[in-house]
């Protein structure tokens, strides 16, 4: 009997790409995120969701509104999905933390490494883990879908493919991506998304 993982990463939120959000509260998704929301959804609704659980932050809940909408699966906030405790890092512009020799430690050994709050690659992996148990006894045989954040799933994949945290940086989940983990009597399979083309919305900067 095989038990059905989606992992999605949330759609995209205005500090995407210059800004590390972590944990922040109040950072939602941008009107680009709502149109990858829309197409993520409509995606998923082919598939018979049997619950949602998000990330407790903003930018994963309204993601997963969007899919609960389609499929019609109730949602319950996950903390185990939630982002990675950054701490001090939160907030700050990509490119200031590149002075800091915290930061490049942390991007250059994520199997050591430690964030300002004392979180590792190992501790996040150990979370999804726990919480991948605890669903599959839960609802075993159907297809759940979890919604979460980019390094938190990577680090997901790391650990069920048997790579170095270090690996982190091979492969890039977009957002509004799938990353698709299947457990069966042998062991479990993990699909990481193919590539798809989303619109792109130019939006007016007044």
């Amino acid at each position: 009997m095989t038990t059905v993982f989606h992992y999605v990463r949330h759609a995209s939120h205005g500090h995407l790409g210059h800004i590390l959000t972590g944990r922040l509260y109040g950072i939602g998704i941008t009107v680009q995120g709502r149109m990858e929301a829309d197409i993520l959804a409509g995606e998923m609704a082919a598939h018979p969701i049997e619950a949602i659980f998000t990330s407790p932050r903003l930018r994963a809940r309204q993601t997963a509104a969007h899919l609960s909408e389609a499929t019609g699966a109730a949602v319950a906030i996950n903390r185990n999905l939630d982002e990675i405790d950054f701490g001090g890092w939160q907030g700050h512009t990509f490119a200031d933390l590149e002075r800091e020799p915290a930061w490049r430690e942390w991007n250059c050994n994520r199997d050591t490494a430690a964030t300002p709050a004392g979180a590792t690659m190992a501790e996040v992996a150990d979370r999804q883990m726990e919480l991948l148990e605890r669903l599959r006894t839960r609802y075993s045989g159907k297809t759940i879908c979890l919604v979460s954040h980019g390094d938190v799933i990577k680090a997901v994949i790391c650990r069920l493919r048997g790579l170095p945290f270090q690996a982190v940086h091979d492969f890039e989940l977009a957002p509004a991506s799938i990353t698709t983990i299947a457990f069966e009597a042998h062991g479990a399979s993990v699909a990481v998304p193919r590539k798809r083309a989303l619109p792109i919305l130019q939006e007016a900067v007044g």
